[in-house]
């Protein structure tokens, strides 16, 4: 019997790991990251801990990781923990994918039942990822370009802000 967690599995590994890859993310577990010189974009994704055999749900974690203030010494990799913002999808989706989303009755996010068609959840998945989530961290060049998009988030923002700060780095 096939159960949310192994249609999850499936997902992870048939187009999300495939996806984030062709994008220049490298990843260890559940986190993705791209490495962008002095900053790092970061994607977790987060399991409920109320997920069972027959239902699951998940939500992506995602944000930017100063490279100067990585637990990794050698500045190689990021990790959830290292985000100076996290913020999960929604404040990457449109208003409209937010309400399709909410739909499907996730209750961190993503839903995933036992009976999910797998081929259907990535077709509307990837409307997520590749035109609204990836679109926006795509444009991601500099730390002012991240300060821009992070403006509406306020505490985000101002901690964004406050580590470049600490670090002595330049907005550009």
């Amino acid at each position: 019997m096939t159960t949310a967690k192994d249609i999850q599995i499936d997902f992870i590994k048939a187009y999300l790991k495939p996806t984030l890859k062709a994008y220049g993310y490298k990843t260890s577990g559940q986190t993705w990251w791209k490495n962008m010189g002095d900053f790092f974009i970061v994607i977790n994704l987060q399991n409920s801990q109320w997920n069972s055999k027959e239902q699951l749900s998940f939500c992506l974690n995602i944000g930017v990781a100063l490279t100067e203030k990585l637990a990794d010494k050698d500045k190689k990799k990021a990790t959830y923990f290292d985000l100076a913002t996290q913020v999960r999808e929604d404040a990457y989706l449109t208003e409209e994918r937010q309400q399709v989303k909410k739909s499907h009755g996730g209750w961190l996010g993503y839903k995933i039942t036992d009976t999910t068609n797998l081929t259907e959840f990535i077709a509307d998945f990837k409307i997520d990822l590749e035109n609204n989530i990836l679109k926006i961290l795509d444009g991601f060049k500099t730390l002012s370009d991240c300060v821009t998009f992070y403006e509406k988030f306020s505490f985000w923002d101002e901690n964004l802000k406050r580590q470049i700060e600490e670090c002595g780095l330049r907005l550009n």
